[in-house]
């Protein structure tokens, strides 16, 4: 026998990370599997369950195969997910098709249908009644749990007369762990159906539930966000390899178990992600809503608290593509996309401001701090002269530039300055970009250890969270911070023009893209 560890799950959209975590929130050992996403040409967009489950048991497996823990010694179980993509299962909790994403849009005309008007796409009742009481609205791309719903209902009616609950990935794991169904209002915060106000009891609304068309028996009972969900069946601990009765603390969503591994955990104290998208979060002292800036707060890991939320489409995932072009424009055959290192080291010899050009990063439209959806990526003052390591500092000073925007709009939203900002996410690990975030923001970047590992970090401090071994304000000294990145001498004279014509440079040219619905990941929080 040796240590206690917890086991932390992020099932990403690109599958799950499992990690095994010291109760000090040191991160002693991680791994990742691959999940396709079988997309189809109405809209559709799916996932198999069984393939996020072989990939948690596999890795758990690894872990004690490895001998970097004992499957004997775990002490307990955090879970978070990415979310507003729906699991169904049956009367025993076995799924009866597969996962539909949050990017699956085929419920679209059912949910117009249903909840759809004049008022940016809804009907003003169901708009104003939504964000009175949850602080969110449904929407009617049909990337939600309403989508999702009336799509089974109507165009599976074998699958749904089988359907006994519908329930987010994070909640699906639960069940799958403890045989237990639940959800918390932090995982039902995108149902529309929670009411969210202050000092309310947190529960479904009946005529919210009756207005958007939905079937209460087959909304999961709620449970506080972060209590103990129950324990470990023992066959499933018999195929993780670990021991039996272990306790499960119920899911997060992404951006909570973030906010916990930023360990940025006190009021107004923001932590900024580069994953794949991009966010801002902090918690909040009450229900908020901004519809213009597309900004809300939403329920937090305790009754009384809120975390901000919030979107930007495209970070990382800027990175990816341009990566993914080197790839493509190479003379050998076969040649793969170059790896980061090699893609972002000449572009640390680039100076400020990438010769001229500038990067729009909005490669699948925006969100926030401006809805739109039809907006597009491009370069802008690009020349013969330009140097692909040019163009490449362009993309990574694009998408702080974007983040400065939304820091901007969060300051507003929160009337509170934010001088020292924590960075995690996997575009942190390069030390350029935390650079550029640096010297874009005009502010104190601290990067977690680890940075691409701090939402596992994060769940696993929310299972001691849940268990009553921690607090809130404890397991923040459970966060190391590896370095600080303060704004360099000159950058602010590069930089603040440089925002200035980034901003105008969307007002000038949105007018000129195709005005068409293209939805994207993030909630809408209001119209």
């Amino acid at each position: 026998m040796g240590s206690p560890w917890v086991l932390a799950v992020d099932l990403g959209t690109g599958g799950p990370k499992v990690g095994a975590i010291g109760l000090d929130g040191t991160i002693l050992a991680t791994s990742f599997t691959a999940v396709p996403t079988e997309r189809t040409d109405d809209g559709g967009s799916e996932q198999d369950v069984e393939l996020w489950w072989e990939g948690i048991r596999r890795g758990v497996r690894g872990f004690a195969d490895a001998g970097v823990v004992d499957g004997r010694d775990l002490h307990a179980v955090g879970l978070t997910s990415q979310w507003s993509s729906t699991v169904a299962v049956d009367e025993r909790g076995r799924p009866v098709g597969r996962c539909l994403m949050w990017s699956d849009r085929r419920g679209a005309p059912h949910a117009r249908r249903r909840v759809g008007g004049p008022v940016a796409g809804l009907s003003p009742m169901v708009a104003a009644e939504t964000i009175r009481l949850t602080g969110t609205v449904p929407l009617t791309t049909g990337e939600d749990p309403l989508g999702h719903e009336l799509f089974w209902r109507l165009e599976r009616p074998e699958e749904h007369a089988r359907t006994r609950a519908l329930l987010e990935p994070v909640d699906y794991l639960g069940l799958r762990l403890t045989g237990v169904v639940a959800a918390t209002p932090a995982s039902q915060f995108f149902s529309s159906l929670v009411d969210n106000r202050p000092g309310r009891t947190r529960r479904y609304v009946p005529r919210l539930v009756r207005r958007l068309g939905r079937d209460p028996s087959l909304l999961p009972p709620l449970r506080p966000t972060g209590s103990v969900l129950g324990a470990a069946l023992p066959s499933v601990a018999g195929e993780l390899g670990v021991r039996p009765g272990v306790p499960v603390v119920c899911g997060v969503p992404d951006f909570v178990a973030a906010y916990l591994g930023s360990g940025a955990v006190r009021p107004f104290e923001p932590h900024l992600a580069i994953s794949t998208t991009s966010w801002v979060t902090c918690r909040v002292p009450t229900k908020k809503v901004d519809p213009v800036r597309m900004l809300a707060s939403v329920p937090g890991v305790s009754p009384s608290s809120y975390l901000l939320i919030n979107d930007q489409a495209s970070a990382g995932y800027c990175l990816a593509w341009w990566r993914e072009r080197q790839g493509e424009v190479t003379d050998s055959v076969g040649a793969e996309a170059p790896a980061y290192a090699t893609l972002l080291e000449p572009a640390a010899t680039v100076s400020r401001g990438a010769d001229g050009v500038i990067f729009m990063p909005w490669l699948r439209g925006e969100h926030t701090p401006i809805d739109d959806r039809a907006v597009r990526a491009g370069f802008v003052n690009l020349g013969a002269e330009h140097t692909m390591p040019a163009m490449t500092r362009a993309v990574l000073e694009g998408v702080a530039l974007n983040g400065r925007w939304l820091l901007g709009a969060v300051e507003r939203y929160t009337r509170h300055p934010m001088p020292v900002v924590r960075l995690l996410g996997g575009g942190a690990q390069s030390n350029l970009w935390c650079q550029i975030y640096a010297d874009v923001l005009g502010r104190s970047i601290e990067r977690v250890q680890e940075p691409m590992f701090a939402q596992l970090r994060g769940a696993a401090l929310l299972a001691l969270l849940g268990l009553g071994e921690t607090t809130l304000e404890e397991s923040a000294s459970r966060v190391p911070v590896d370095r600080r990145f303060e704004p360099e001498a000159g950058s602010a004279e590069v930089y603040d023009p440089l925002f200035d014509r980034f901003t105008a440079l969307y007002r000038s040219l949105r007018g000129h893209y195709r005005v068409s619905e293209r939805p994207g990941r993030a909630r809408q929080p209001a119209p």
